[in-house]
């Protein structure tokens, strides 16, 4: 028969870890089942360019620093390196390769099947998977008669195969902008944006931005607890000079067009422009399809749940998700926060059972 462990655990990244490493504080039983080949996340998907915002001191993991200098801002690369020396450490039990497809629940035991068939007992889920599965791009007219390239920055990796190109980066976040200035170091490119992009101070009186966030107790403050919505920010750190690269029109901004065209696009003031390709920094979608038979979503396909602990479904737990707790949620430097609070209220629903 199948053992019926206390916890397991559903995707291996960053707040898998966290949560690996608090449950396995408090002794319990548990197993961390992650879809891909190694407990990395999601961040081998993402361009590899990319930058933490915030320094490497206030983004470890639970137990472990990130090691470098404590004021340098960690690579790509460095975070995989850190997540797998991560796992390697603290040896959680972990099955890589094994793709949840659905959970049921009966008489206070959830049943987990796997894409191999595999099945195992608990009582009690933390679905870790985050935020960043799905890739959203909007549906524009025209689109379908566009006979260029469109892909999500999800697609996207270096410049390399985008040289001598006319370039249109959708977005004016942190990751749109930051694509859009490598890509005109070597392409005309251009940000269409709703708003003009808004940046904000990398550093403040010569301290880190998120020196001050964790001063004040912004940056984990829990809104939550007086029912208010976590504030969200469209507004960009100024990483690596990206202000005088703005004002020197590389990339250059324009409002956002209207259609696209056989060739090109169609800007908002009515001129056509060919363009070769169109990259949409336009974020991501829940994605959580093997928690629909058990009510834990609403109509959209998003968890219902409050700071992280399911509204429908008792002994379900979320991390990883943006807004979950507070202002860093879904972040490296927040995920140990969001952990521990959500294994401490596990475990008081284990021994109410």
């Amino acid at each position: 028969m199948t053992k019926v462990l206390d916890v397991i655990v559903i995707g291996g990244g960053q707040a898998g870890l966290a949560s690996g490493y608090h449950l396995q504080k408090k002794g319990l039983q548990f197993l961390i089942l992650e879809s891909q080949e190694n407990a990395e996340g999601s961040w081998p998907q993402y361009y590899d360019s990319l930058k933490l915002f915030s320094p490497a001191r206030f983004s470890p993991l639970p137990g472990m620093n990130f090691p470098g200098d404590p004021d340098h801002y960690p690579s790509k690369s460095e975070v995989i390196r850190y997540l797998k020396d991560y796992q390697d450490y603290f040896q959680f039990p972990l099955v890589t390769n094994s793709h949840v497809v659905s959970v049921e629940k009966k008489d206070h035991i959830f049943t987990i099947q796997t894409k191999s068939n595999e099945v195992y007992l608990s009582r009690s889920i933390i679905n870790a998977t985050g935020s960043f599965h799905t890739p959203f791009i909007p549906s524009i007219t025209g689109m379908d008669q566009f006979k260029g390239h469109i892909i999500h920055s999800a697609d996207y990796r270096s410049p390399d195969t985008l040289n001598n190109q006319r370039i249109v980066v959708v977005g004016s976040r942190n990751s749109a902008v930051q694509i859009a200035i490598e890509l005109a170091e070597v392409s005309s490119t251009t940000l269409a944006v709703r708003h003009p992009v808004k940046l904000i101070n990398q550093k403040i009186i010569g301290k880190d931005l998120h020196f001050w966030f964790k001063i004040i107790g912004f940056d984990t403050f829990p809104f939550w607890r007086f029912g208010k919505m976590i504030p969200s920010s469209n507004a960009v750190i100024d990483l690596d000079g990206f202000k005088e690269q703005l004002a020197m029109g590389k990339p250059n901004q324009k409002p956002m067009f209207s259609s696209f065209y056989t060739e090109g696009i169609i800007w908002s003031d009515g001129i056509k422009e060919p363009v070769d390709t169109v990259i949409f920094a336009t974020g991501y979608r829940y994605n959580f399809p093997y928690l629909r038979q058990l009510r834990a979503l609403d109509s959209e396909g998003k968890p219902l749940h409050l700071a992280g602990v399911s509204k429908t479904v008792p002994g379900l737990y979320y991390l990883g998700l943006e807004g979950q707790r507070s202002f860093s949620s879904a972040t490296l430097r927040g995920v140990d926060s969001d952990a521990k609070f959500v294994v401490r209220r596990l475990l008081t629903y284990l021994k109410a059972q």
